[in-house]
């Protein structure tokens, strides 16, 4: 099963600082039938003007990622963590009992990053935090594994069964993407265009896939990211 998401339909809100599309309920922008994909709980696409960006605000239970597309994000937290990251890179946190953390812009240009949310598989954990900075030659025409669960294969682990890869796909190149029985994903088209099962995703469309292997075909270069994780009941 394949269902095509368009950006334009997506929640959307404008802070002037802040500007931001809502893949699924946050914030101002509610829809009961719109609150998660499986275990996965938000994925917002933030554009964050230069010398901005969100105070310390509390999180708990939750895994969240940050994938940094343009600019650069500075993270601060109350465990006494900090640093800056660029295109490509990740910062990574399991909230846990409770975390304080602050993201901030200190560049001179617009950041762009996708913050990801993804229920833990418990509850209570310790907090922890870290950041990895990905090569970018090694998403190119390629999946790159950046997260999995505890005991999976990528960089970053997480607590939950789920996994997410990115690729940077030149024009006119084609790649597939297994989804298993048992299994679904959610795609974003970063940016770019690219036909998926025949199906056409412009900068900033998603993809809900059940079950249901893909083909990837890249109508430009195209940038992308899939969360796959099992299958909810």
């Amino acid at each position: 099963m394949l269902r095509k998401l368009d950006s334009t339909n997506m929640g959307r809100s404008d802070l002037g600082w802040l500007q931001s599309i809502f893949h699924f309920s946050f914030s101002s922008y509610y829809n009961v039938d719109n609150m998660n994909f499986g275990v996965l709980r938000v994925i917002n696409d933030d554009l964050v003007k230069a010398n901005t960006g969100f105070e310390m605000h509390p999180h708990k239970d939750m895994e969240i990622i940050s994938y940094v597309v343009d600019g650069e994000l500075t993270h601060g937290d109350s465990m006494g963590n900090k640093n800056t990251i660029t295109r490509g890179h990740v910062q990574y946190m399991s909230a846990g009992t409770g975390i304080y953390h602050s993201e901030h812009n200190l560049g001179k240009t617009t950041s762009r990053f996708l913050q990801i949310w993804i229920h833990p598989d418990k509850k209570g954990l310790e907090p922890n935090y870290g950041d990895y900075k990905f090569q970018w030659e090694n998403r190119k025409n390629k999946w790159l594994q950046i997260v999995s669960s505890t005991d999976g294969d990528g960089s970053i682990k997480i607590y939950q069964d789920a996994n997410i890869y990115v690729l940077e796909l030149d024009e006119n190149k084609e790649i597939d993407f297994k989804v298993n029985e048992e299994r679904q994903a959610y795609l974003v088209q970063i940016e770019g265009s690219a036909e998926i099962n025949n199906i056409l995703l412009n900068n900033r469309d998603a993809l809900e896939i059940v079950e249901e292997d893909i083909v990837i075909k890249s109508k430009e270069k195209s940038h992308i990211i899939i969360i796959e994780m099992k299958k909810s009941n």
